[in-house]
């Protein structure tokens, strides 16, 4: 056993030196393994005077539970119980789960949240418990400990896995939600791209994680979570520079999260691959931060079959992310959730309409809808015409070109959409890319380190992008930025235009398919990356500046030929509001669930749940 004077000697000089770290220890209880915050929550009892017993080479650590009332569900932690708000002159012998005797103490004049815990016998302080999870869909690239003066660091334990990380997540029992913290407790992973005061982050990318210092300071959208209340666990697994790729191809830098439906060996999308992973995996996990510039929330959302939504552009602070074509949002099982998070996400840009219920759009588009011939048709036309019902419309068809012949502007010169559009996506990321992170980085790579030019291995989607763009004059990207001015105002005025009722906010609801309802294996090799040019109904919103939001619908069987086994798929639509009227659709999808038109997902192999295969 480990000498406790040499351990707390070691113990306070981390903490007496200028720059530290906070450090415990992880320890594991009836088959469970705990992490033991460093950060004391309080002195629960005088050491001299309590009977509390350590853990056998528990470093004088006991575990306890502290409860306002007396009741607790935890057996592990019960031998000893603190009770708050209950006179007990002595400790007492009391019997509050099956079969097991507990030693209540009372517990007064201390302000300690419920929850479990560890004392310290020696000196009566109570430590958070941290319980520690495998991340087995190698979903995190990092496990975060929160410390008191807003910075990060890594949460340093590990339990039994294989190939992965443990993630450390607090009881959410020590957390009471008020109106000013309303995601207080609420666990959430954030994008490995978004900057965290005293974190270094990765960008997917080895040599930028080896190359550049830990952050000053946290991002302003995460930061607004924060003060909100939500615990922050872990940083998550991006695609390279949040590039669009694929798993065997593309991610040469680190390994690909897995998908957790079907067969287990799924494609995630990209490039918010590990923040879709692990909602559609772990049940301690209720939301994820993310960002989409072509499509990656709105990808892993699909193919996961969870809520996500890529927000009005720039209505949410970007710094940290490109600004041209990126949104910063949410992945989250629970559309409750997902509308609370953009209350506090959104700050002023966001109306909440949960004490005063919006009065909906009564038109509804339908944009390349599937016909109902097909298991995937059937659920998306079940559930256009249950909207239409639940909105007192009627579902119309959308033909986007059509439209366009009839009352494009005249700048547009007679093309298509597709046409005026087939560059400008391609034309503005790879400018943008290169000019505001891969040269930067490469001259700063080269500084550091003589022998090489630039970073030694990258991943082929930027690559390939970034030639490409290379190759491409300066004034293509001011007309990209026209093109995509012309389509957006033409959209907005003519196609989805807002409401003059602030109560419904946007004239429609448009509703389309982007990559729903498919086996898309990750076993298998791939051809060299294709370059995004043309224009699709995932670009709309893009381009337009729109809200664009996932909800999952349902699921599909198809053969795996992993499993030899006939698999379920996820089905989700996306729903197109007008500019600025976001909240009109996280509102929506609450009150689809509540009127049983929708259904929250559940962790798990389907979206019904089910061991995940592995």
């Amino acid at each position: 056993m480990i000498n406790r004077a040499i351990f707390l000697g070691i113990l306070i000089s981390f903490v007496a030196a200028r720059n530290f770290e906070f450090a415990c220890c992880s320890m594991r209880l009836q088959d469970v393994h705990y992490f033991i915050s460093p950060l004391s929550a309080g002195r629960v009892c005088d050491p001299q005077s309590s009977d509390i017993k350590p853990v056998r080479n528990g470093l004088g650590l006991a575990p306890v539970t502290v409860v306002a009332e007396s009741e607790s569900d935890q057996p592990a932690f019960l031998d000893t119980i603190f009770v708050g708000g209950v006179k007990i002159s002595e400790p007492t012998t009391e019997t509050y789960y099956t079969s097991h005797t507990s030693f209540v103490i009372g517990l007064s004049g201390i302000q300690v949240p419920s929850g479990p815990y560890f004392v310290d016998t020696f000196t009566g302080e109570a430590y958070p418990v941290f319980r520690l999870y495998d991340d087995f869909a190698g979903a995190f690239s990092q496990s975060l400990l929160q410390t008191p003066d807003g910075h990060f660091q890594p949460l340093s334990a590990q339990g039994p896995s294989s190939g992965s990380i443990t993630i450390g997540v607090p009881s959410r029992l020590y957390f009471t939600q008020t109106k000013e913290k309303p995601l207080v407790g609420v666990r959430s992973g954030v994008k490995d791209i978004f900057p965290l005061a005293g974190m270094k982050r990765s960008n997917g990318n080895r040599a930028w994680y080896g190359l550049y210092p830990p952050a000053n300071s946290t991002s302003i959208a995460i930061q607004n979570l924060i003060d909100a209340g939500a615990i922050i666990v872990g940083l998550q697994k991006p695609s390279q520079f949040a590039n669009g790729e694929t798993p065997t191809a593309d991610w040469v830098n680190y390994h690909a999260p897995f998908n957790p439906r079907g067969d287990g060996y799924q494609d995630t999308a990209s490039s918010s691959a590990g923040a879709g992973s692990s909602i559609g995996s772990y049940e301690w996990l209720d939301l994820a931060v993310v960002s989409d510039t072509g499509g990656s929330i709105r990808g892993p959302a699909g193919v996961q079959g969870v809520f996500g939504n890529r927000p009005t552009h720039g209505l949410v602070s970007l710094d940290g992310v490109m600004p041209t074509l990126d949104t910063v949002g949410f992945l989250t099982r629970d559309p409750y959730i997902w509308d609370i998070a953009n209350a506090a996400f959104y700050g002023g840009n966001f109306t909440s309409y949960r004490h005063q219920p919006p009065s909906y759009p009564r038109r509804l588009h339908g944009l390349d809808f599937p016909t109902a011939n097909s298991s995937k048709g059937r659920i998306l036309s079940g559930f256009a015409a249950n909207l239409a019902d639940f909105l007192g419309a009627r579902v119309k068809p959308l033909d986007l070109d059509k439209e366009w012949a009839r009352s494009a502007p005249a700048q547009a010169k007679g093309q298509s959409i597709a046409q005026l559009l087939n560059t400008t996506y391609i034309t503005l990321i790879s400018k943008d890319q290169t000019r505001l992170l891969r040269d930067r980085f490469y001259e700063d790579y080269a500084g550091n380190r003589p022998r090489w030019s630039t970073p030694l291995c990258q991943s082929p989607p930027p690559l390939a992008r970034w030639s490409w763009g290379d190759g491409q004059p300066e004034s293509a990207y001011d007309e990209a930025i026209a093109n995509k001015t012309l389509f957006m105002n033409w959209f907005n005025e003519k196609i989805l235009p807002p409401s003059p009722n602030p109560q419904t906010c946007s004239s429609s609801i448009i509703l389309h398919t982007d990559s729903t309802g498919y086996l898309y294996s990750r076993n298998r090799y791939l051809n060299p990356p294709a370059l995004p040019f043309t224009f699709s109904n995932g670009l709309i919103s893009v381009f337009a500046e729109t809200p664009d939001s996932v909800y999952p619908l349902g699921e599909i069987p198809v053969f795996s030929a992993i499993t030899n086994h006939t698999e379920l798929v996820p089905v989700t639509v996306d729903i197109i509001a007008a500019r600025g009227c976001d909240s009109i659709i996280a509102q929506l999808a609450k009150d689809l669930v509540a009127a049983g038109v929708l259904a929250i997902p559940r962790t798990g192999k389907s979206l019904q749940g089910g061991e995940i295969l592995r």
